[in-house]
């Protein structure tokens, strides 16, 4: 399968149980190839053991922060800083 999805700057944020141990959300701002024409986007991936599920879409469990932590790397990304998310 052909690439279409580049990343310029990616945050990783850890993922709560009931994810498996050492799952992270790979949170990136990039250019992404949309019918022949690339498009800024912000797009977020599962990481399990260390790479990433290509087809697999995010979920964040409701009784964790992970949906509010993910929202923060997004505001990072787009806002150009370097700080940390908690």
């Amino acid at each position: 399968m052909a690439r279409v999805f580049y990343p310029r700057r990616s945050v990783f944020v850890n993922a709560s149980a009931p994810h498996p141990k050492g799952t992270q959300y790979k949170v990136s701002l990039g250019d992404e190839e949309w019918e022949g024409i690339f498009h800024n986007v912000i797009k977020v991936q599962m990481i399990y053991d260390g790479k990433v599920a290509g087809r697999k879409s995010p979920s964040y469990p409701i009784d964790t922060e992970d949906a509010v932590r993910v929202h923060e790397a997004i505001q990072v990304l787009m806002n150009n800083t370097t700080e940390a998310v908690r």
